[in-house]
């Protein structure tokens, strides 16, 4: 099993755990509400993991422009 991290406006690889070993408790996915993990967290047939953040760069250019906020893919 892999968990991917990928960027939510960008699409960018961000990085990838590949481990059986690694629980969701231990990567915080507890903490969110089911809307949360609906809109974070997809899970593969083969079961890969795939969790929707923002990168940095991305995180930079909403804070300087919280205007893109309201675009659906702003930075695309």
């Amino acid at each position: 099993m892999a968990i991917k991290y990928i960027c939510r406006h960008c699409h960018t690889d961000i990085g990838q755990i590949d481990s059986d070993a690694v629980s969701e408790f231990q990567l915080g996915f507890h903490f969110l509400t089911p809307d949360e993990r609906r809109d974070i967290i997809a899970y593969s047939q083969n079961g890969d993991v795939t969790v929707k953040v923002t990168c940095d760069y991305c995180r930079q250019a909403l804070e300087t422009h919280p205007e893109l906020v309201l675009v659906a893919n702003p930075l695309q």
